[in-house]
C-alpha cells in the first residue's frame, strides 16, 4: 500500500495497527540496544562501569539532540506538504534536512569529544569512576557524523510507507549491536569503550543500509538540488523544538539529578537513577513509537484539511497510550527486584533495597504519563510547535526542577517521587492547552470545490 492511500483512506483503526503498532516495535527494538548495553556493561564490567555509563548517557543523548531536532523538525512540514500535494518542497526539505544533519554531528561530536574530562569533573567524579565515563562519551563523540542520521531516517522511512521496512531495519540494529557487545565484552574482554563501539557500530550499518532506497531513487522522498532558506530552516526549527527542547531539558535535568545523587549517595545512587532510566527506556519507545508513528498520517490529513480523521486518529492515539502506561504501573510496581537483578549482578543489600523503594514510586509516574506524551505529540503533529514545546519543557525540567527543591526535606526519596510529581503536573498542563484550543481542532472537514463545466 502506498503511504498516500494509508494516510488518506485507511480506516483509523486500521491504519493504527498498520502504522502504530510496527512503529511502537520498531522505536522498542532501536531502544532496546541501550537496555542491553546497560545490561552488558553490569553483567561484564561491574558497578563502577554501570555507573560511568549512566554518567555519561545523558551528554550521549545531547550529543544526538540536534540531529533528532532536524529529524523531526522536516517530518512534519514535509508531511503537511505532501498532504497539500506540494512533492516538490517535500523533497528540499528532505534533502536539506540531511545534509543539516551530518553537519550537527560534525560539529557537536567536536565538542563532546574535546569537554568530556572537564564534563566529568564537573559531575563530581574522579579517577576510575570519570576515566571510564570520558571513554564511553568519546567513543559516540567520535562516531556522531555518521550515526546521528539514524533517527531521522526512520521518520523519512514511515513518511515513504516503509513502516515495516523501518521495524525490521530497527530490529536488525539492536540485533547487530548486541551481537558486537557481547563479542566485544564477553569474548574479547575490552573495556567499556567497546561497548560504546557496539552501538555506533551498528548504527553506521542500519543507517547505510536505510538510504539504500532513497539514493536508488525508489521512494517518495527523493534527493534534490537543495534550496536552504531562512523560513524552511525556521520551520524546522519550530517543528523540531518540542522533541529538542525535551532531550535537551531532559539530559540537564538528568545532569542535576547526578550531580545531586553523587553527593547524596555516591555510586550508588547514581546505580539506582540509571535503573529507573533503563525501565524508563523500555517504556517510553513504546509510548514514542505509537505516537510518532501517527504523525505523518496526522500531519497529512491536517494538511489535506481532513479534520474528522485526524481526531479518529488521535483517539486510537490516546487509547492506546493509556493502555500501555497503566500496564507499566503494574510491571514495574511488582517486579522491582527482578528489574534490579538485570541491570547490576548480585546486587548488594544497599543496592537492592534502595532500588526496591525507588521503583515502586516511579511506578506511578506512569498513571498519568500518557496523557502528556500523547497531547505533545498531538500538538506536533498539526503544526503547533509552541505548545508542544511548552509540554516538552515543562516536563522534562521545569516541573522536575521545581519539584527537587519542594521535595528537598524528603532527600533521595524526594529523588524519586519526583518523576511521578512530574507526570501529574504535565497532564494538569496538557488538559489545559487541549481546552484553550479545543474549537480549533473541531473544525469541520474543508470541502473540495470542484470546477463548473464548460469553464476553459
Amino acid at each position: 500500500m502506498s503511504s498516500i492511500a494509508l494516510f488518506a483512506k485507511t480506516p483509523p483503526l486500521k491504519l493504527f495497527f498498520l502504522a502504530s503498532i510496527p512503529g511502537a516495535i520498531s522505536m522498542l527494538a532501536s531502544a532496546l540496544y541501550q537496555t542491553i548495553d546497560g545490561v552488558f556493561v553490569g553483567q561484564f564490567l561491574g558497578s563502577t562501569a554501570f555507573a560511568a555509563l549512566n554518567l555519561a548517557m545523558p551528554f550521549v543523548i545531547i550529543n544526538f539532540s540536534l540531529a533528532d531536532l532536524i529529524g523531526v523538525g522536516s517530518s512534519v512540514p514535509i508531511s503537511v506538504n505532501l498532504g497539500k500535494e506540494n512533492s516538490k518542497e517535500a523533497h528540499n526539505i528532505f534533502t536539506c534536512a540531511c545534509l543539516m544533519i551530518v553537519g550537527a554531528g560534525v560539529a557537536i561530536g567536536a565538542v563532546m569529544f574535546a569537554a568530556a574530562p572537564l564534563l566529568m569533573r564537573l559531575m563530581g567524579a574522579e579517577g576510575e569512576f570519570a576515566r571510564l565515563a570520558v571513554q564511553y562519551l568519546r567513543v559516540y563523540a567520535l562516531c556522531s557524523p555518521v550515526t546521528t542520521i539514524i533517527f531521522a531516517v526512520d521518520n523519512y522511512l514511515r513518511i515513504c510507507g516503509y513502516i515495516r521496512g523501518s521495524m525490521g531495519l530497527n530490529i536488525f540494529m539492536s540485533i547487530v549491536s548486541a551481537g558486537l557487545e557481547f563479542l566485544f565484552l564477553g569474548v574479547f574482554h575490552w573495556g567499556i569503550w567497546a561497548a560504546a563501539l557496539a552501538t555506533c557500530s551498528g548504527m553506521c550499518i542500519s543507517a547505510a543500509i536505510a538510504f539504500i532506497p532513497f539514493f536508488r531513487g525508489k521512494a517518495l522522498l527523493r534527493f534534490c538540488k537543495p534550496r536552504f532558506s531562512g523560513k524552511m530552516i525556521r520551520q524546522i526549527i519550530a517543528c523540531g523544538s518540542p522533541n529538542f527542547l525535551n532531550n535537551i531539558a531532559g539530559r540537564i535535568t538528568s545532569i542535576l539529578m547526578n550531580f545531586i545523587l553523587v553527593r547524596l549517595g555516591g555510586e550508588t545512587a547514581v546505580s539506582v537513577y540509571g535503573i529507573l532510566m533503563f525501565a524508563e527506556g523500555f517504556i517510553q519507545p513504546l509510548l514514542y513509537g505509537m505516537c510518532d508513528s501517527l504523525q505523518p498520517a496526522v500531519g497529512y490529513n491536517w494538511g489535506a484539511q481532513k479534520f474528522s480523521r485526524v481526531r479518529a486518529i488521535e483517539k486510537c492515539c490516546f487509547a492506546a497510550a493509556a493502555v500501555v502506561s497503566l500496564l507499566s504501573v503494574f510491571a514495574i510496581a511488582f517486579l522491582p527486584e527482578q528489574i534490579t537483578g538485570l541491570f547490576v549482578a548480585n546486587p548488594s543489600n544497599d543496592i537492592l533495597n534502595m532500588s526496591i523503594g525507588a521503583l515502586r514510586l516511579f511506578s506511578l509516574t506512569y498513571v498519568t504519563r500518557w496523557f502528556s506524551f500523547a497531547t505533545q505529540s498531538y500538538m506536533l503533529a498539526i503544526e503547533k510547535p509552541l505548545p508542544a514545546s511548552l509540554i516538552s519543557l515543562s516536563t522534562a525540567l521545569l516541573f522536575p526542577v521545581v519539584l527537587v527543591g519542594a521535595l528537598w526535606p524528603l532527600g533521595l526519596t524526594g529523588i524519586w517521587m519526583n518523576f511521578a510529581g512530574t507526570s501529574l503536573l504535565a497532564a494538569i498542563l496538557s488538559a489545559i492547552i487541549l481546552k484553550k484550543i479545543w474549537h480549533e481542532l473541531k473544525k469541520p472537514d474543508a470541502e473540495k470545490t470542484v470546477a463548473p463545466e464548460g469553464n476553459s
